[in-house]
C-alpha cells in the first residue's frame, strides 16, 4: 500500500503553493445545496454529487477544479464558521471562522469523489496549519467538510495512508468535518480566473498553478471541445 500512494503521489511536489491577494467585499447568500445538485438524466436515473473543500485561497482551487473530467460546476463561497451571511472582508478578519471553499458538483459516474480527494491533497500543501504560501489564517485552512458518512470514511482512510506513507515530512493537519451551512462568495469571486486570466495574479501565481496541475494530473483533465 505504501508503494502504491508514493507511485500516486511522487509527483506532487512540483505543486507550487501560493494564497490569493484581498478584494472588496459585498453582501452574500446563502446557498441551498438543491440548487446545484440537479438531475441530469430525463429519466430521473443520474444524479450529481457535491463535494466541499478548503485548500487556501478559493480562486485557486476553483481554477483546476473546473478543470477536472466530470466535474460539473464549482461555486466559491465560506462555510465553517459562527456568522450567518458573512462578507469577504469578514471573513478575512479570521474573527468569523470561517474558511474560503469551493462546493464541487460533479458526476459520480465520470469522477468519483476518491479521484477529487487525490487532486485536491496534490494542489495545496495539507502540512502547514491555517497558512497557504503567504496568506495566514484560519480561513486558509486545509479542510474538506463531508457531505455523507461515506465521504467522511474515504477522506479519513486516505489522509491516514498518506500520513503513514510519510509523503510530506511534516504531518497532515487537514480538517475534516461534516458541512454546516454554507454560504455563496460574492459574485466578482465566482469564476474568477476564467474572467481574469490577464491580471497580474491570475497571470503570475494560478496560471502556473493549473499548468502543473495539468502535467500531474492530465488524465483527468476535461477534453477541450
Amino acid at each position: 500500500m505504501k508503494k502504491l500512494i508514493l507511485q500516486n503521489f511522487v509527483y506532487l511536489f512540483a505543486i507550487v503553493f501560493f494564497a490569493c491577494a484581498t478584494q472588496e467585499d459585498s453582501q452574500v447568500k446563502e446557498i441551498k445545496l438543491s440548487d446545484y445538485q440537479k438531475d441530469m438524466n430525463t429519466e430521473g436515473k443520474i444524479t450529481l454529487d457535491t463535494a466541499t473543500f478548503g485548500a487556501g485561497c478559493f480562486w485557486c482551487v476553483e481554477g483546476i477544479f473546473q478543470r477536472v473530467e466530470g466535474v460539473e460546476k464549482v461555486v466559491s463561497g465560506y462555510t465553517g464558521g459562527k456568522n450567518k451571511n458573512p462578507t469577504y472582508k469578514e471573513v478575512c478578519s479570521g474573527l468569523t471562522g470561517h474558511a474560503e471553499v469551493c462546493q464541487i458538483v460533479f458526476d459520480p459516474k465520470k469522477v468519483s469523489f476518491k479521484d477529487l480527494l487525490e487532486v485536491f491533497w496534490g494542489t495545496h500543501d495539507p502540512t502547514t496549519l491555517n497558512k497557504q504560501g503567504h496568506d495566514e489564517g484560519t480561513q486558509y485552512r486545509s479542510a474538506i467538510f463531508y457531505h455523507n458518512n461515506e465521504q467522511k470514511d474515504l477522506a479519513e482512510k486516505y489522509k491516514k495512508e498518506l500520513s503513514e506513507a510519510k509523503i510530506w515530512q511534516k504531518p497532515i493537519v487537514t480538517e475534516i468535518t461534516a458541512i454546516p451551512e454554507f454560504y455563496v462568495a460574492e459574485d466578482y469571486h465566482q469564476n474568477y480566473y476564467n474572467q481574469n486570466t490577464n491580471e497580474s495574479y491570475c497571470s503570475f501565481v494560478i496560471t502556473p498553478k493549473i499548468e502543473k496541475f495539468k502535467k500531474v494530473f492530465g488524465a483527468k483533465m476535461k477534453k477541450q471541445k
